[in-house]
């Protein structure tokens, strides 16, 4: 399988694009992995948030507990204990949804952050990439065909893909001249399909 074209300025440009292509991706997935890194950083002051709340409430039960063996007014002072370990119960809550949330988003944001610009790149790199290679193939099977047959086959293909202009430069009437069998004019657009692919003759 053909990779890259004979010509060097064609190679240079293939493997350029090839190049910038990973480059875009490598870049694009490192930048997930530090935003990942970041969100999950975010995810500290909910673990403290969560951690002061379970203190404050445990701490507070307690106290209502101590306060409510308290004789006659015992009941009565442990209700703003309670009302208060509540609040912590609350606030312990809050860190653990925060805890969650900053998961969540460290998952999902990084799988966005690599795959979206990875995609824009493949669906406008890959597939004239593939393309390409595809043809080469085309090309190289062509050429073990015996006799004048691997350039008719060639020529058909130029007049098939190459721009009109560029066909007229090769004859008059390149459409003719192929049908008609000119063994020339044929290898002429044969050499004009090679030339569009970057491959040597």
């Amino acid at each position: 399988m053909k990779i890259y074209a004979d010509r060097p300025a064609r190679r240079l440009l293939q493997i350029c694009g090839d190049a910038a292509a990973l480059a875009w991706i490598a870049g694009w997935v490192w930048a997930a992995v530090a935003l990942r890194d970041a969100l999950t950083r975010l995810a500290g002051p909910g673990e403290l948030l969560a951690d002061a709340g379970s203190g404050l409430s445990s701490s507070m039960e307690d106290a209502a507990e101590r306060v409510r063996e308290l004789p006659v007014v015992g009941e009565g002072l442990s209700a703003p204990f309670g009302s208060v370990g509540a609040a912590g119960g609350t606030l312990s809550e809050a860190g653990q949804r925060f805890q969650e949330a900053a998961g969540d988003a460290a998952l999902a944001l990084p799988l966005l952050t690599a795959l979206l610009p990875g995609l824009v790149v493949l669906v406008g790199w890959l597939p004239p990439r593939v393309r390409w290679v595809r043809q080469a193939a085309d090309v190289r099977r062509a050429r073990a065909l015996d006799g004048d047959a691997a350039d008719r086959l060639l020529a058909l293909r130029a007049l098939t893909r190459v721009p009109v202009g560029r066909l007229a430069r090769v004859h008059a009437d390149p459409a003719a001249a192929w049908r008609d069998g000119d063994a020339a004019a044929t290898a002429r657009l044969a050499r004009v399909e090679l030339d569009r692919l970057g491959l040597r003759p």
